[in-house]
């Protein structure tokens, strides 16, 4: 590709800024966009509905992510951020285009949808006006990327230079703002000379702060991000599945994994077992590897991410189990306080989330369920209205004959036991998230039950369909 429309000179000292369009504004692209603005370059926000592209023109985030929206609202005020509905103008006015729409699961199949991904790349291609480079962002299947360079080259208008080139993201919901401020890595693939100096261009700014730069061919950097999620997927299956032992044996899970963590091979982080992962990244990104390696012939990496997606439901049944034998081998009409609907603290995202998904399970069979998030009541309401949804933890638990802690906000993990137990029917609590400072709920008089990790026990037995370390501990 050759350099931005606006060069009138070779030196790149005295060369404008290129203006950057970024395609789609949802949790991705609105995070991108404010980022790239933040970074001092023009941006313009694509998206095709109007009632998110004026919300985000008023500082409004139709997601919780901490930081953005005071981020949007500068960057629109100082003019560097704006939004429109015309990709034709956002691609007439920029050089470097981003992709960043979703690429979710298809329905009724484990791989990707890549439909949109391939609309956005037309609609650039075909709207160029001056030589552009294309950075797609969205999290593919290997060898799409290549296929999108088809779309390009049949789509561009003659005699305009267009060059398409693959940067994935590594944002985590809830340090979005930062992890893209302040990545840990910048990847890209397939970069010609030219498109190499642009895109380091435009991330100049974490690049002087020391961030480090990989480059390498399409397909790599394509398989970077769903590695990344498919091995930290493994790693949180691996501990689930040794909390298993660790239950059976009376061992204790999160000792044994602070000091698998001392291990520099290791490292602790992705090693806490509890409920298991969910969100709208690595369910899915593994069962589109898991599709993707079975059209190439991977078998072994098919039977491996099956196993990690396997392990990881599970959790959700021995949670579920454990709720039923807590309550005596029924949850009919019982109270069953929730807490927790997003997938992890610091966001409102209920997909595939393993907290709402047994919340639902356990009304299904009967129980009373009342469920309280800080951020995710109403994001969760839209995908369970039959649930009840209380405004405070203190009016969820209020009456309940068992609490489940199912999202590890610090509303529940600094809470007062004492003040929590004078409200419950039953001083009951699962801690699914192994959150919990244990000692101090049983000294207010709770029974506790954690997966894979024992706890004092004070009185009763314990039930033998719980295990040794699923322990109920029930203070004096």
């Amino acid at each position: 590709m050759t350099a931005p429309k606006k060069a009138s000179t070779p030196s790149a000292d005295t060369r404008p800024a290129p203006v950057i369009s970024v395609i789609g504004t949802g949790y991705l692209g609105a995070t991108h966009a404010a980022a790239m603005a933040e970074m001092g370059f023009e941006t313009i926000g694509v998206d095709v509905d109007p009632a998110k592209l004026a919300a985000l023109s008023a500082g409004e985030v139709p997601f919780y992510e901490p930081g953005l929206p005071e981020l949007i609202t500068k960057h629109v005020a100082t003019g560097k951020l704006r939004f429109t509905a015309s990709i034709a103008e956002a691609v007439a006015a920029a050089d470097v285009h981003f992709v960043c729409v979703g690429t979710p699961q298809r329905a009724g199949s484990h791989a990707a949808n890549l439909s949109y991904v391939e609309s956005a790349t037309r609609g650039v291609a075909e709207h160029l006006t001056h030589p552009g480079l294309i950075v797609g962002k969205s999290t593919v299947p290997v060898g799409t990327a290549e296929r999108l360079r088809g779309i390009v080259r049949e789509f561009t208008p003659s005699g305009i230079d267009a060059e398409l080139i693959w940067n994935p993201e590594f944002l985590r919901e809830g340090k979005a703002v930062d992890d893209t401020l302040h990545p840990d890595r910048l990847v890209w693939g397939g970069a010609s000379a030219a498109a190499d100096a642009v895109i380091r261009e435009v991330y100049a700014a974490p690049i002087a702060e020391g961030t480090p730069v990989i480059t390498t061919d399409l397909a790599t950097a394509e398989l970077v991000k769903v590695s990344a999620n498919a091995f930290l997927a493994t790693k949180i299956s691996f501990i689930n599945a040794i909390s298993e032992m660790c239950a059976i044996t009376g061992a204790d899970v999160t000792t044994l994994a602070d000091a698998l963590g001392h291990d520099a091979r290791i490292g602790r982080k992705f090693l806490n077992a509890g409920l298991g992962f969910g969100g709208g990244c690595l369910p899915k990104d593994i069962r589109a590897l898991m599709h993707r390696a079975n059209e190439l012939g991977a078998g072994r990496v098919v039977g491996l991410m099956q196993q990690v997606d396997e392990i990881n439901m599970g959790q959700r049944e021995r949670v579920i189990d454990m709720t039923i034998d807590s309550l005596g081998g029924s949850v009919l009409n019982r109270r069953v306080a929730v807490i927790g609907a997003a997938f992890k603290p610091l966001t409102d995202d209920v997909r595939d989330s393993p907290a709402l998904n047994v919340a639902a399970a356990l009304h299904l069979r009967g129980a009373q369920v009342t469920l309280w998030d800080p951020e995710a009541n109403e994001t969760a309401r839209r995908s369970f209205p039959t649930l009840t949804y209380a405004g405070s933890k203190e009016a969820a638990v209020e009456g309940a004959d068992v609490v489940l802690v199912l999202t590890e906000w610090d509303d529940i993990t600094g809470a007062d036991p004492v003040a929590l137990g004078a409200l419950v029917g039953r001083r009951a609590v699962i801690d699914a998230r192994n959150c919990l400072p244990v000692a101090d709920w049983v000294q207010a008089g709770w029974s506790v039950r954690s997966l894979g990790r024992p706890t004092p026990v004070t009185g009763a037995p314990v039930s033998p369909a719980a295990g040794a370390a699923d322990v109920l501990a029930t203070a004096r």
